[in-house]
């Protein structure tokens, strides 16, 4: 399958969450906090801490431990909060 991340287009398996294709890219960080601006990504990997949030298809606040990449996502990094237009 085909999916987008902060612009790149990559090929990967299917079964695999946001943040498993991630870590295999590398990243070990893709959002940043709201007050400081640190840096965040998988922390409990069982969608309760809400570190690993990412923007999926234009929807913020997805959590990349709980979500199934599925053809044709488009994934970007997150930078604070980001509240619907």
């Amino acid at each position: 399958m085909i999916v987008r991340v902060d612009g790149e287009e990559l090929v990967t398996e299917s079964g695999r969450t946001v943040a498993g294709l991630l870590l295999a890219l590398g990243r070990v960080s893709w959002r940043t906090t709201r007050g400081g601006g640190r840096p965040r990504g998988v922390f409990c990997g069982i969608g309760v801490c809400h570190d690993c949030l990412v923007v999926v298809n234009g929807a913020a606040d997805v959590r990349a431990c709980q979500r199934l990449v599925r053809d044709g996502d488009d994934i970007r990094t997150q930078d604070g909060a980001e509240l619907p237009a």
